[in-house]
């Protein structure tokens, strides 16, 4: 806590200082244009990333970066994404997966987890993509970890087009979906690209779209 403490003095004193104008303008509302739904992991600093300022990003955490199927069963996950998609009017959703990601090791490994009920009962929205996984290979190792990450973010962008206020959206394009996956290690973002049905650096999916968009304007 000490460390903690200390940082909020040193915040108080310097950071908020200098952007005290754009802290004024927040006082009073919000208009972030992105949702970004990541792993709680203490590793993720969604903010870092990508190298955004307070106020961009409208961020939900939750272990393994999970977006349950749309259900009539109320939950923060559910309501955050109504929020952000039917109020704040977000253009676009991103969940972000990440390297190491304790959660999807458990998935991969139920008897490591069969002890905290709520966590795998958590993780059982992410039975697809293991099924997937599974399917390509049978008796699964850490060397398919990357390759759940994957799929589950996948799968998650999938469980978002159930939830009504999203599916509006897409129907009109007023809203995009995308899967990612953060490597702690190298700082590498990969977006999942449809076109090679691959995850490439942002940086190209990025630039790849923006060429295809300049030809059909």
């Amino acid at each position: 806590m000490e460390k903690i403490i200390k940082g909020i003095a040193e915040f108080q004193n310097k950071d908020f200082k200098e952007r005290e104008k754009l802290f004024k303008m927040l006082a009073t509302g919000q208009s972030p244009e992105v949702l970004f739904i990541t792993c709680s992991d203490s590793r993720i600093d969604p903010g870092m990333i990508t190298q955004t300022e307070p106020g961009d990003l409208f961020i939900c955490r939750n272990a393994g970066n999970i977006v349950p199927p749309h259900s009539m069963n109320t939950g923060g996950i559910t309501a955050s994404i109504e929020y952000a998609v039917a109020v704040l009017g977000v253009k676009d959703i991103i969940v972000c997966g990440h390297s190491d990601c304790g959660a999807m090791k458990g998935a991969m490994n139920p008897e490591s987890i069969k002890s905290l009920p709520h966590v795998s009962n958590w993780l059982g929205h992410s039975s697809a993509a293991l099924a997937r996984v599974k399917a390509r290979h049978g008796d699964l190792c850490d060397d398919h970890t990357l390759e759940m990450i994957q799929e589950n973010a996948m799968l998650q962008v999938k469980h978002l087009e159930t939830h009504p206020s999203v599916a509006a959206k897409l129907a009109t394009g007023d809203v995009a979906l995308h899967a990612w996956v953060y490597d702690i290690a190298k700082g590498v973002v990969t977006c999942f690209d449809a076109t090679t049905n691959t995850f490439i650096p942002v940086e190209d999916w990025y630039y790849a779209h923006q060429k295809k968009d300049s030809k059909t304007a």
